[in-house]
């Protein structure tokens, strides 16, 4: 775990499972890589896991800083086998499941033939069996199928290395790349972002802070298992020798009966997923009526859903902590919110950076620092910067300037050091002074609403792409009303939110949308049907 070097997430079971012995972790899918060992598990038994994953590895042929690509079908176990991989001193490059093999394919080919570990589920279209020599050193499978699919493509089944030796774990310097991870993509092809221990470490110690209150309690994490956030939050929790709840499914009817049996003190989800989950507040057997801490990365999270998180929970001091920052930083600013500081929050207001370990700035397009209250260009600095973009180092180095580092958002700062953020810088439209302000709005005043995405269209103008609880019809006098005051914006476009181009934590895709409204007019008939 953290050491006075590094952040090996190898070791983080096995120092867990010593420290603090058979902790409960509970799961909601079994895992891939063992089905029979069910969905109840302890620190003991998963770093007994992680142990015998590391040795089939090792077995198959991977070795110290070898690059393993780990690209299939979402379940705890990629954190497993992430685990490790590192554990051996490979390099673990995590793909996101949710994307397309086209894109795999041409994030394959920047990580010059990587290991590939997989399932037959994932090996189609690019990916097919034909074009994995070219893009691949080797293929190692699990799941289901997996002896058959690798007879088929002269893979390797990583069951079939079951017993193998078990291996010392090994520790890169605290400079070398240690794990690849993606961006997310919203603007193009994702960019393959290199983390070294010495970084993951720098982010890991405020994280620890920010945990020391709620050490102990049991954690439900509902997250992206190829996101270095997930890593730190593990760090964290199995340092303090918290139960877990490890959650694949975002179903509010599924999780509702898990949270209520398991009563956890500690939630973390995406913020569009905690969109999902207001309607916990009020559902049978008050699955967040002990929750004492909420956590939101990823994303700037609406007022409205953090007033309905924190009234669901039952415990006088309940907070929700807003972390932001991106892929590449990690955490630079933060923001807890209580229930009586909820209901008059701005959601704009991102949080103020972590002292001795980040610092923010706002720039003018030349690179100036503007006074309080100034909108430009959004910088941070912080020790937990990854080292580079594999493949992309020219657009890595055009991002830095001085050691500060452009974040792509638009924002403003205040006297006493607290970060608005009105945009992306890419997303901005001339008649809207934040699009982001404007959709915190539209939520709150329209409680129907479980998105809503403003972008721009064909004339340039603000379009609002609204989708609807349950798919339910958008009442139009209400819509009227809600608006009214505002800056004028064109007609809703109604589409369901699964229609909605996202990533892996559930960002959604802007610039795609946008791209869809450029290509026709009726965006909401021609999305839906397709």
């Amino acid at each position: 775990m953290a050491t006075k070097r590094g952040f090996y997430i190898g070791e983080m079971f096995e120092r867990a499972a010593a420290r603090h012995g058979a902790v409960r972790v509970t799961l909601d899918r079994v895992l891939d890589v063992a089905p029979g060992a069910g969905l109840e598990h302890t620190y003991v038994t998963l770093a007994e896991l992680v142990g015998e994953l590391a040795a089939r590895l090792s077995a198959a042929g991977v070795r110290r800083a070898d690059r393993v690509a780990v690209y299939k079908s979402d379940n705890v176990d990629l954190a497993l086998l992430t685990c490790a991989l590192s554990r051996i001193g490979a390099v673990p490059a995590l793909l996101s499941p949710s994307l397309t093999p086209g894109v795999v394919a041409k994030l394959l080919q920047r990580m010059d033939r990587p290991w590939l570990i997989s399932d037959p589920a994932k090996l189609t279209g690019e990916l097919a069996p034909s074009e994995l020599p070219a893009l691949t050193r080797d293929v190692m499978l699990v799941g289901a199928g997996a002896k058959v699919q690798a007879e088929r493509i002269a893979g390797i089944a990583l069951e079939t290395l079951a017993g193998a030796p078990r291996q010392p774990a090994v520790r890169l310097d605290p400079r070398e790349p240690a794990l690849i991870t993606h961006s997310s993509g919203t603007t193009g092809l994702p960019k393959l972002a290199v983390h070294c221990p010495q970084a993951l470490r720098n982010r890991l110690l405020p994280q620890q802070v920010m945990g020391w209150p709620s050490r102990g309690e049991t954690a439900a994490l509902c997250m992206s298992y190829v996101h270095s956030r997930f890593y730190h939050a593990l760090g964290v929790f199995l340092g303090y020798g918290s139960p877990l709840v490890l959650m694949v499914d975002h179903d509010p009817a599924l999780v509702g009966p898990l949270l209520a049996r398991t009563r956890p003190g500690i939630v973390e989800t995406h913020p569009n997923t905690f969109v999902l989950w207001e309607e916990l507040a009020a559902a049978p057997g008050g699955p967040l009526a002990n929750v004492g801490f909420y956590g939101s990365t990823f994303d700037a999270i609406h007022p409205r859903t953090i007033q309905r998180l924190l009234g669901a929970s039952r415990r006088p001091a309940a907070v929700l902590t807003q972390l932001y920052g991106q892929s590449e930083t990690g955490p630079v600013v933060a923001r807890f919110f209580t229930r009586k500081g909820a209901a008059k929050a701005n959601g704009r207001l991102v949080g103020i950076g972590l002292p001795g370990f980040t610092r923010v700035r706002v720039v003018d397009d030349n690179g100036r620092r503007v006074r309080a209250g100034v909108p430009g260009h959004i910088e941070a600095r912080t020790r937990g910067r990854i080292l580079t973009y594999l493949g992309g180092e020219e657009q890595y180095t055009k991002q830095l300037s001085g050691g500060w580092w452009r974040m792509g958002d638009v924002g403003y700062r205040t006297r006493w050091g607290g970060l608005y953020l009105t945009d992306r810088e890419i997303d901005q439209i001339d008649a809207v002074d934040s699009n982001l302000e404007l959709e915190d709005i539209l939520m709150s005043r329209l409680e129907e609403l479980r998105e809503i995405v403003i972008v721009p269209g064909l004339d340039g103008g603000a379009v609002p792409v609204v989708c609807t609880r349950n798919d339910q019809p958008l009442d139009p006098q209400r819509w009227r009303d809600a608006v009214a005051g505002l800056p004028a914006l064109a007609e809703p476009v109604v589409c369901r939110f699964e229609d909605l181009p996202r990533t892996g934590t559930w960002k959604i895709k802007r610039v795609e949308i946008a791209e869809l409204l450029r290509e026709s007019q009726s965006l909401s008939r021609n999305w839906i049907a397709s």
